[in-house]
């Protein structure tokens, strides 16, 4: 059982290596901004229906809060999932 799961890390390690290393020098950039540029070169009258309400003053904060949203999320699904294992264990 160990040694399967040090494959497996091994494994996870060596694609995230292998993805950061074969996209070297390209920019991640977000879908958000990607989109708007696409929806302004097809039509260039297109107007925004809002605005947000608040501007993170740097990229560097907009990107701590999406890892604190997905890391919350993560927490909420992995709890459940235990939960859930937990109880069904009980019950055998």
């Amino acid at each position: 059982m160990v040694k399967r799961n040090l494959i497996l890390v091994t494994l996870l390690i060596g694609l995230v290596v292998l993805a950061l290393v074969s996209n070297r020098g390209a920019e991640f950039g977000g879908a958000d901004g990607a989109a708007s540029d696409a929806i302004g070169e097809l039509d260039p009258s297109y107007a925004a229906w809002f605005e947000p309400l608040w501007e993170p003053p740097s990229g560097e904060i907009e990107s701590l809060l999406f890892a604190v949203q997905a890391a919350v999320g993560t927490g909420f699904v992995c709890f459940y999932l235990g939960y859930a294992m937990g109880k069904n264990k009980g019950k055998v």
